[in-house]
């Protein structure tokens, strides 16, 4: 007997804006991030631009000089400056592009709870990212062992070989944390490839960027090397050559040279998330039917289990190892400290004032990627809001570092508490993350899905995941505070501790490392990431190419309809 045909009803589906109103208001929440953009990038690139073409004296005075600037630049070795930068990242880049992938698919393919367990792990170098107190712990060491002469003998070949140990356990951390993503399957035939090669891609470019930018290594281990310019990198260059020897115009013009390395950078970062249509999803509280089959196949190999779990153990032995001269001196007594300087304030410096920008940069950076990634005021081509941002994707505190300290010093802020704040009001990494989440989301909001579950609720846990990181990486740097820090009142536990290495102070050579990270900081730390990489970026799914269960509208599509079988 035939069966009746089956009747179609149409679901209700939640109220959403109407196209017009969503794409003013995703243009709306754009603004902020544009007036914070400016400030933080656009102004001081420019600056940084006109200052090149001018001679040395205070800014606006200076008589130009044509192109002298950059001539003395190219001639005091830029371009080996780049191409020591480029040997700086060598090794990261391997790690990022060889071994973090490894690891992630042996995770992968072990199983849910192996994979659970590597994510922990990998929030350990993350939450111990100290390096001012590791490279100072090495030297002292040096020092004691009377080594460090004959390592400065080959500038170069210390400076690479303790970078790549002292990054090891940081890179692996973040490449196999997003390879984990890319790796996550929608159904068991689902291929990651594509996925797995676009971040690759993203780290390649990510590690370049920060090799470019290298600059408390050279600092504190070599001082760019016997002849100045052996172990530099331009950032140590341009600061060095500003800010030691009152040459702005030189230094300017290094630093403007290398941001366009590195927007050449951020613009083929945003030209491959552009090509590839990468998105970011949240794939729910619990794993699927297709999750749960392909982990139940690979679960059965126990071999896995073990190569990763010797994977691991690599992992951390080489982060200890290369972390104990600072981990031996985590919990020591900070002793006697410099006349003037109090524990307390030192301790208010350091967290505090990062903690200001950081909620600003990435509270305007969510609403931004909120008004792109959900809002789509573009439709399908919304993400090419991002392109303007690009050039700053890679950008940090240093390339910039020249106009940030002439405008703290017009605003009369240097040596002031709230100088030591760093000037980025826009973190363009949580601006990019941020639209890739709410893009990924779109499409099962626009299918039916409750804005608040859909939406709302995945992304909220994304401000801890962009905040942390950029909270803890401006409190560990050194070179904006060295700037414009004036007297004990306004010193911060890293620009202290090598401040009192360089003067060889405190009693038989000791150093207060444990300052720089303190134990309670660093347990907060700990907590924080490994309960998000277990129990929400381990949700994440990095994905491209188009939506295999729901479509994207062009602009000025209308709302689709969700049809049910009844």
């Amino acid at each position: 007997m035939n069966q009746p045909a089956t009747p179609q009803v149409t679901a209700p589906v939640p109220p959403q804006p109407h196209r017009p109103a969503r794409a003013l208001i995703g243009l709306a929440l754009v603004v902020p991030a544009v007036i914070a953009w400016v400030w933080s990038y656009v102004l001081p690139t420019l600056s940084t631009v006109a200052r090149s073409f001018q001679a040395d004296g205070p800014r606006g005075s200076g008589e130009s000089v044509g192109t002298a600037n950059y001539e003395t630049a190219f001639s005091s070795g830029f371009a080996g400056q780049v191409g020591f930068a480029v040997l700086l990242g060598l090794i990261p880049l391997a790690v990022a592009l060889l071994a973090a992938p490894l690891l992630a698919v042996l995770a992968d393919r072990a199983g849910r709870v192996t994979r659970l367990v590597t994510r922990g792990v990998l929030a350990l170098p993350l939450a111990a990212y100290a390096p001012v107190a590791v490279l100072l712990g090495r030297r002292g060491e040096a020092i004691e062992a009377g080594t460090l002469r004959q390592d400065l003998q080959s500038p170069r070949t210390f400076l690479v070989s303790t970078l790549a140990q002292v990054t090891f356990g940081l890179v692996v951390a973040v490449a196999a944390t997003l390879y984990l993503s890319a790796l996550r399957r929608r159904e068991p035939d689902h291929r990651p490839a594509p996925a797995m090669l676009a971040v690759g891609g993203l780290l390649g470019l990510g590690v370049l960027a920060a090799a470019l930018q290298t600059y408390a290594a050279p600092a504190i281990l070599t001082g760019g090397g016997p002849t100045g310019t052996t172990t530099a990198t331009p950032v140590f260059a341009a600061t060095q050559t500003a800010f030691r020897t009152m040459r702005l115009g030189v230094g300017s013009a290094t630093s403007t040279l290398l941001l366009v390395l590195l927007g050449l950078l951020g613009l083929a970062a945003v030209a491959l998330i552009l090509a590839t249509r990468l998105r970011i999803e949240f794939d729910g509280w619990r794993d699927g039917p297709a999750v749960r089959e392909a982990e139940s196949f690979a679960g059965r190999r126990p071999l896995l289990v073990g190569l990763t779990a010797v994977a691991l153990v690599v992992v951390l032995g080489v982060t200890v190892w290369a972390s104990l001269p600072w981990l031996r001196n985590l919990s020591s007594d900070a002793g006697r400290l410099p006349n003037g300087v109090e524990t307390s304030t030192v301790f208010a410096n350091t967290w505090v004032p990062p903690l200001m920008s950081t909620l600003v940069a990435v509270t305007v950076a969510a609403l931004a990627g909120f008004g792109i990634g959900a809002l789509r005021p573009l439709g399908r081509y919304s993400e090419l809001l991002l392109v303007p941002f690009a050039p700053w994707l890679f950008v940090g505190v240093g390339p910039l570092a020249i106009a940030g300290f002439e405008r703290t010093e017009e605003l009369d802020q240097l040596g002031m508490f709230l100088g030591l704040v760093p000037p980025v009001w826009l973190s363009v990494p949580a601006l990019f993350a941020f639209t890739l989440l709410f893009r990924g989301q779109h499409a099962r909001w626009r299918s039916g899905g409750d804005a608040g579950r859909t939406l709302l609720l995945p992304a909220l846990p994304m401000f801890a995941v962009t905040a942390l990181p950029t909270w803890l990486a401006h409190a560990q740097g050194t070179l904006w505070t060295t700037l414009v820090s004036r007297g004990p009142d306004s010193l911060t536990a890293p620009g202290l501790v090598q401040m009192i290495a360089d003067l060889r102070f405190g009693p038989e050579g000791e150093l207060p490392l444990g300052l720089v990270l303190p134990l309670p900081m660093l347990l907060l730390f700990v907590v924080l990431f490994v309960a998000l990489m277990i129990g929400y970026v381990d949700r994440l799914a990095i994905r491209t190419g188009r939506r295999t269960d729901a479509g994207e509208l062009p602009a000025g599509a209308d709302e689709p309809v969700r049809k049910v079988t009844a």
